[in-house]
């Protein structure tokens, strides 16, 4: 039997908004109620409607589609179909996080479009500026929404994002960050998505992979150096994951190490690509594999791996129907999925605030735990990832007892189920379970059905 004991009179932290997506659903404007459901703090646009951006949808190029116009001339923009996705996002209660570049051009061996350095650094910097002016000002007919995060590009390490070389890179972001933190000096400007860290922690990676590390090192040397220094208010890095929640951590504190080193101590570590597939399955069970129980499960144990590593924020790839690594909906269907629930769960710990003093886990298990609240409301999520049943006895501290607990398995997409109020559990193979200490009856409604036959864009799979 596992013993867990609880302390809701000792916050250890904030629970931290780790529970973001990469895209949605394409509604033209109509909420999305299970993501207001599950309370989904960011939606970031990369990769936004499929690829090529959908053509006309957050890319640079589909919002500003002559390079050659002149970027103080409103009529030089297009804004019709982002205007009308970002109103979607809002009217979910979601904030955005902008990704300022282009969509990743798979294909990019018969003909790259999109992917190359702009022509005049400075000019795609004033393109952007008037974007931002567009969404937070009202320009050109706008809106007011205060988007905080600006994220300059997405892996320019990888040949489908960035055609140019490491230095085009250095000085495009550098000329860019500038321009627009001079602008918009109180906005998170911030980048670059880089593609991972996995040379570090994984033998006999390629050249390539290795080079995703001095690539970093020598965009931390850019940025810092006296000649050169641009602003970054938040690095964003990579990770797709085939079992081991532990390596996330690992590169989240080398990141936090490297950044503390070049004097970058305030800048936010955002962990915005992530996901869990299981290649050790046959090809056509992998995706779906990732829609289903077990990856729910290790998900949920990344929720608690993450809120106690230097992960600021994290947004997970992806939440789009039809591209491949939508983990949250069945398509055509659009219903959503256990791994959907799985963030529902992280949610109802990241509306308590605190986080809960709690002992009786290490890294190494496959059973993980988390909790928040206060003497007065606590909840606790248990995770069991294992084809195993697991017991645990949970002895709480400064808190109320168990009044109710939600069920995700396969069977149950966080049912309400009994709970002894002696504190002992037992959770089903594979399964999550959020335990709710005082105040019966609050955090316990579910997403039962979810709409379909949305509108969306069927831009069909772009390799992602």
């Amino acid at each position: 039997m596992k013993k867990l004991k609880i302390d809701f009179g000792k916050k250890t932290a904030r629970i931290k908004p780790l529970h973001g997506i990469n895209n949605s659903p394409v509604t033209y404007g109509e909420a999305l109620p299970e993501l207001t459901a599950a309370g989904i703090p960011f939606v970031r646009t990369h990769d936004t409607a499929g690829a090529y951006g959908g053509t006309y949808f957050i890319d640079i190029p589909n919002i500003f589609p002559d390079f050659n116009a002149d970027p103080s001339d409103p009529t030089a923009y297009d804004f019709a179909f982002t205007d009308a996705y970002l109103k979607g996002l809002k009217a979910s209660g979601c904030d955005i996080f902008y990704r300022l570049g282009v969509t990743i051009e798979n294909q990019y061996r018969i003909k790259a479009y999109r992917i190359h350095p702009p022509a005049d650094f400075l000019k795609w910097a004033k393109i952007c500026e008037g974007v931002i002016r567009h969404y937070n000002e009202g320009w050109n007919n706008g809106f007011h929404y205060g988007i905080t995060y600006w994220e300059i590009w997405n892996e320019p390490e990888n040949p489908p994002l960035w055609s140019g070389t490491s230095e085009d890179f250095l000085r495009f972001y550098g000329t860019a960050a500038n321009h627009l933190k001079t602008c918009f000096p109180n906005l998170k400007i911030g980048g670059y998505g880089h593609c991972g860290f996995y040379a570090l922690t994984r033998k006999n990676q390629s050249d390539f992979y290795k080079s995703f590390i001095t690539f970093f090192d020598d965009f931390l040397k850019y940025v810092t150096a006296p000649e050169t220094r641009a602003p970054l208010d938040f690095f964003s890095w990579h990770h797709y994951s085939s079992g081991d929640a532990g390596e996330i951590v690992a590169h989240a504190e080398y990141v936090d190490r490297k950044l503390k080193e070049y004097g970058l101590a305030e800048t936010e570590n955002i962990f915005d690509e992530w996901n869990y597939f299981d290649w050790t399955l046959p090809s056509q069970r992998v995706w779906d594999y990732a829609k289903e129980m077990p990856s729910a499960a290790y998900i949920a144990k990344i929720f608690c791996h993450m809120q106690n590593s230097p992960i600021d924020k994290a947004l997970y790839y992806d939440a789009l129907p039809t591209r491949t690594y939508c983990g949250l909906y069945y398509f055509p269907s659009l219903r959503v999925t256990k791994v959907y629930y799985a963030f529902k769960a992280f949610n109802l710990l990241y509306r308590l605030g605190d986080q809960a003093a709690l002992r009786g886990v290490t890294r190494k298990d496959r059973f993980q735990a988390l909790a928040a609240g206060n003497e007065e409301q606590g909840a606790i999520l248990l995770v069991n990832w294992s084809p195993r049943g697991q017991e645990v006895q949970l002895e709480i501290e400064n808190g109320a007892s168990p009044s109710s607990a939600l069920l995700l398995d396969e069977k149950h997409d966080l049912v309400k189920v009994k709970v002894s109020k002696t504190g002992r559990i037992v959770l089903p193979p594979m399964s999550v379970q959020v335990v709710l200490c005082g105040e019966p009856g609050r955090g316990e409604n579910t997403l039962k059905t979810v709409s379909a036959g949305r509108k969306i864009v069927q831009a069909g799979l772009d390799g992602q």
